[in-house]
């Protein structure tokens, strides 16, 4: 019998579905003690060694970077996730010591101490010593799980420069040391703790000398992973503690409502068409699917889309799901509502999804991912029991709150209209014009190669700085767009009006890339999209309009790295034959308090680009032997989505806020 939760604006209702299904797993009847009961050393399985770790670690963690660094510590707190999702665990507990290393600890079952079979050792140092050692094997230790799937724990050990762990089991407390992967101290008992109390602590010390960039932690990649983790995993506690001496701080996750709360989360700030999130869970063939969905009054949509747990980036099979199922629901009830006439054509997925915010979370016993980065679904029985539970609930929820639904049908239909409109507006600029999207504007300097992944356009802020910006360029690899003020917000604007406004237009004409959803990454003309403003309040400006377009209408061309923001100088200081360039008045005043008194050194400040004469912008700016360019990335991509609403959005309070209490960080303001 399965047995569903269906949440509206008034209560929580509890649905069977009459057909039932068979529980082949013994694992699903058996009693959450008996279960708990046959985990232990028998469970733990072995499939290989662990030595490539050490000499090949982009394997394991995708890299050594700060981001792979990271990775570590998700790998560890996956592990107390997994005790969660099993039912064993609802807290964890993350600290950053005041050394830069890090102390996790759980209350689940703890880590098996018992005699692995087939290693002779014990089942903790196998976790920690053997590549693919974990209970996540054969089915007996856990039904569904994240990370690595049993490499986590192993290849964190190897890669630190000591990890300890203890766990309370059966009235002990056992402890083992570990250094560069091996062991240092064998299996102890450290002391006791009651017949009942269970969980495990894992501290380590990440390698300086394979994580060369950097083994500082960041407070705020882990703050925001772990509040990602509490949203998913409803009832689930984790505290994240930072004990280094600069700024100590502890936080504190826990959400009874899970995605509920995130979708509310994300839409704060926002204009929402209807107070409580909607909130659907459901299961079938042990696939579990949770969905949170709330709309607002934004032109843009806002999917995320996870599998126990993991990120799922690029979509997949139970994305697919849930937009098919969404389609088809509010266009069935519009129909039978008669919201929509007859003669009108369905909505499309890209109208429904307008204003939508919405986080899909299944749990799947075996996910299959595919992709470049193993960050989309290929499951297909994920798409077909998202779609079928999503689809059955939504509709219950739609005929049994008519307001509400109307208000989802009817903003579907204007973003229809919108759509609409904006087709024609692009079929009339293309008739009138004479032009096809692949001829180029008349204003874009263009560079002679034809070979994108050499090819670079540089966005430059006025007329007179895109003189100098072509007179001083490498004409075989970089392209000139000028653009003149500023362009229209797009974070307040429908598709019809961006499509109309002629600078935008320009862009899309220049990468060669389509609009919309005829856009296409792989046919863009640069693989270095370069904004070049002035270096004031006004450049900045700029830079975030063009950001704000690059996010809600090109997001491939961050996604693939193309996008890039040059960093010109504020200064120029020259003494004799010495010239240097400064970014800041603090460094200004630096470099000025080490120069000798003779010769007097002429400091020059540039207002803006247009100041700069063409060798100066190439010396500075543009030549790639010695230029600064920052590469936008979407890390965080949730974070990045409301920092967009909230600078470039409606509401003013919130953009106070935020101007208020990051004042003090501007070192340098032009009034």
């Amino acid at each position: 019998m399965e047995r569903f939760l269906f949440k509206t604006s008034s209560d929580w209702h509890e649905l069977d579905n009459q057909e039932g299904i068979s529980l082949t797993d013994k694992e699903l009847q058996e009693s959450k003690e008996e279960r708990a009961k046959k985990y232990d050393a028998s469970q733990i399985q072995v499939l290989e060694g662990l030595e490539a770790v050490r000499k090949r670690p982009g394997m394991y963690i995708g890299s050594t970077s700060s981001q792979g660094l990271h990775h570590l510590v998700w790998e560890i707190i996956d592990n107390g996730i997994d005790e969660a999702l099993a039912g064993f665990a609802d807290e964890i507990n993350v600290t950053v010591e005041k050394d830069n290393s890090i102390t996790v600890k759980d209350n689940g079952r703890g880590i098996p101490v018992g005699i692995q079979h087939k290693t002779g050792r014990p089942a903790l140092e196998t976790v920690f010593t053997i590549l693919h050692a974990g209970g996540k094997f054969g089915g007996g230790g856990y039904k569904v799980s994240g990370g690595l799937h049993g490499v986590g724990a192993s290849v964190v050990n190897a890669l630190s420069t000591s990890l300890s762990v203890q766990v309370k089991h059966s009235g002990k407390i056992y402890a083992m040391d570990f250094s560069y992967g091996k062991v240092a101290h064998e299996m102890h008992v450290i002391g006791e703790c009651g017949e009942h109390e269970h969980g495990t602590l894992v501290h380590f010390s990440p390698d300086p000398d394979i994580f060369t960039e950097t083994t500082v932690f960041d407070i705020k990649v882990l703050t925001t992973r772990i509040r990602e983790l509490a949203f998913l995993n409803k009832g689930l506690r984790i505290t994240i503690r930072d004990e280094r001496p600069e700024k100590p701080t502890t936080k504190e996750f826990h959400y009874i409502g899970g995605i509920r709360h995130y979708v509310e989360f994300l839409n704060k700030g926002k204009e929402v068409l209807f107070e409580e999130p909607i909130y659907l869970e459901g299961e079938q063939k042990g696939i579990i699917v949770e969905v949170a969905l709330q709309y607002t009054n934004d032109f843009h949509s806002n999917l995320l889309t996870f599998t126990n747990n993991i990120h799922t980036y690029e979509g997949g099979t139970h994305e697919a799901g849930f937009k098919t199922a969404l389609t088809r629901v509010i266009n069935d009830y519009a129909r039978k509502s008669n919201i929509m006439k007859d003669s009108e054509d369905n909505l499309s997925g890209e109208d429904v999804r307008e204003g939508l915010t919405a986080v899909v979370s299944i749990k799947h016993p075996d996910p299959q991912f595919e992709g470049q980065t193993k960050t989309k679904l290929g499951n297909s029985d994920a798409r077909t029991v998202t779609d079928r539970l999503f689809a059955e609930h939504f509709n219950k929820f739609m005929f049994e709150n008519p307001t509400t639904a109307r208000k989802i049908v009817e903003k579907g239909m204007l973003a229809s209209k919108a759509r609409v409109a904006a087709k024609r507006a692009r079929e009339v600029t293309r008739k009138k014009n004479g032009l096809e999207i692949s001829n180029l504007p008349g204003k874009l300097a263009d560079n002679t190669s034809k070979d994108p992944s050499i090819s670079e356009l540089f966005i430059v802020e006025g007329d007179s700085a895109g003189g100098s910006a072509k007179q001083g360029r490498a004409r075989l690899t970089q392209a000139i767009l000028p653009i003149r003020g500023k362009i229209l917000n797009v974070e307040k604007a429908s598709l019809d009006r961006v499509l109309a406004n002629e600078e935008i237009r320009s862009l899309f004409t220049a990468l060669g890339t389509g609009f919309g959803s005829e856009f296409d990454v792989s046919k863009a003309n640069y693989h270095k999209l370069i904004i070049m403003t002035d270096a004031d309040v006004d450049g900045a400006h700029i830079r975030t309009l063009l950001l704000t377009l690059f996010y809600r209408f090109m997001h491939p061309m961050i996604d693939k790295g193309y996008v890039y923001i040059a960093q010109p100088p504020l200064y120029q200081v020259r003494q004799g034959k010495m010239i240097k360039y400064i970014d800041t008045e603090s460094e200004l005043e630096e470099i000025l308090g080490q120069l000798p008194p003779s010769p007097k050194p002429v400091v020059q400040r540039y207002k803006g680009l247009g100041e700069m004469d063409a060798e100066q912008l190439w010396e500075t700016t543009m030549n790639p032997e010695n230029r600064r360019l920052l590469q936008v990335k979407l890390s965080d991509a949730e974070e990045a989505n409301r920092v967009f609403e909230m600078l470039m959005g409606d509401k003013v309070e919130p953009r106070r806020e935020f101007i208020e209490k990051n004042a003090t960080y501007v070192e340098n303001l032009d009034v």
